[in-house]
């Protein structure tokens, strides 16, 4: 049986009278988190609404398997934007702007959205005090939405999308306008939830933290699904070197770049203060760079080493647009 718990097949989204997503297709496994990454207009925050099934697409589906379907003792696929009321409580969502009510409490939003989704008073209660516990909003449960701080509110939002237990959690932005510790605690969370078994897919314009939380990833542009595959994959499929940043003293550049000649090394260009050596492996070139600098006679003053990342991807699909 396939591992996929959603997919999109083909799927093409008009909005405005322009082709937002066109022929976009990627399948999601069951209990991995996965990451949907783009440039700003590239169409990924449409894909995440049409997987949820807040669009329909004009052409195309998107399929869910889940035993959560009325009737149903196997795991079958069903149309997500055929069957809404059918499967919504498969689903949470939490946007990058929270949804919460600011004149509720924070006990009061997780009741009303449980309430929602057809939960009991005792279920509400019950669940709801595990969450404020993972969320670390125990303290805070009878205070007004209004008076958290940012960060607790996206806490208190992603408490509310998760009340009913969702098979899939649906992320867009989590941690956008959050600060580097903030964005850590909530990654953190992020991943105490997978780990109890549900399904997460998120987009996020902070690519290192893509790379480091999320299983896979697709990369969106220009309404496309160019690529899906781990991130280490996918810097391998875009990216094929590295760059040795060197500065060095007395600095005679243009003497150091013959000596750099290699068959480690495929170029040495001058940059400003620095040589950028260009490479396809840099602790292969490494030795040799030291040596040459010894030969010489030229001290080191500073080094690094840029590999491949999801941000130089980035870089290089930007490039190919100019």
């Amino acid at each position: 049986m396939s591992k996929d718990i959603i997919r999109a097949e083909s799927v093409v989204k008009i909005l405005g009278g322009n082709v937002v997503l066109y022929d976009a297709s990627v399948a999601i496994e069951k209990g991995e988190i996965f990451g949907i990454i783009g440039p700003s207009g590239s169409g990924k925050t449409t894909l995440l609404r049409l997987l949820i099934g807040f669009f329909k697409p004009e052409k195309g589906d998107v399929l869910l398997r889940s035993t959560a379907l009325k009737g149903r003792q196997h795991e079958l696929y069903t149309s997500v934007p055929n069957n809404l009321e059918i499967v919504k409580n498969v689903f949470g969502f939490a946007s990058q702007i929270p949804s919460v009510y600011h004149n509720l409490t924070v006990e009061e939003n997780l009741a009303y959205f449980g309430h929602l989704h057809g939960l009991t008073p005792e279920e509400i209660n019950k669940t709801g005090t595990v969450l404020l516990k993972l969320m670390e909003l125990y303290e805070s449960r009878e205070t007004l939405a209004k008076n958290l701080s940012g960060g607790m509110q996206r806490r208190l939002d992603l408490a509310c999308a998760i009340i009913h237990k969702p098979k899939i959690l649906i992320l867009d932005e989590p941690t956008a306008d959050l600060d580097p510790f903030l964005r850590t605690h909530i990654w953190d969370i992020i991943r105490k939830i997978n780990e109890q078994g549900t399904t997460i897919i998120v987009s996020s314009h902070i690519l290192s933290d893509v790379e480091q939380l999320c299983d896979r990833v697709c990369i969106v542009h220009k309404g496309k699904v160019i690529a899906t595959d781990s991130p280490e994959n996918i810097k391998k499929r875009f990216i094929d070197t590295e760059h040795i940043r060197v500065q060095t003293y007395p600095g005679k550049y243009r003497k150091l770049k013959k000596a750099l000649a290699h068959k480690t090394i495929e170029s040495v260009e001058e940059e400003g203060q620095e040589l950028v050596i260009t490479t396809k492996n840099a602790e292969k070139a490494l030795p040799h760079v030291i040596k040459a600098l010894s030969g010489a006679k030229e001290s080191l003053t500073s080094i690094a080493v840029d590999r491949s990342s999801l941000d130089r991807v980035f870089m290089q699909l930007a490039e190919e647009d100019q």
